[in-house]
């Protein structure tokens, strides 16, 4: 749970949400990705650093250029973990449900 908790707080920012959208699309240079997102270097670094910590994305160097892509399989995690909390979420309110409130009475039936 705790590398799901740090993963999701990373993922608590506008610009580090952006950049995990744009590298959905395949790996991106540094370069690219500060202009797509908008965001000079020192801050850019800031946030991939973040989401480094968090192993959410994975640096590849090419000759003096740094390549980012998506950690495929903490991404997946990610969205393990979000389909169960949904499905339990369910399931939970349906049980709720089921346990204190009388079925609905139709209309006619009043």
């Amino acid at each position: 749970m705790r590398g799901l908790a740090k993963a999701f707080k990373a993922l608590g920012d506008g610009k580090r949400l952006q950049v995990v959208r744009l590298l959905s699309g395949g790996p991106l240079c540094v370069c690219d990705l500060a202009t797509e997102v908008g965001a000079k270097q020192p801050l850019l670094s800031f946030h991939l650093k973040t989401l480094r910590d968090a192993g959410l994305v994975v640096p590849a160097r090419k000759g003096k250029w740094i390549f980012y892509s998506l950690n495929e399989e903490a991404m997946g995690d990610l969205a393990e973990a979000l389909a169960s909390w949904r499905e339990a979420s369910g399931q939970a309110a349906w049980q709720a449900q089921a346990a204190c409130c009388p079925e609905p009475v139709a209309k006619e039936e009043r």
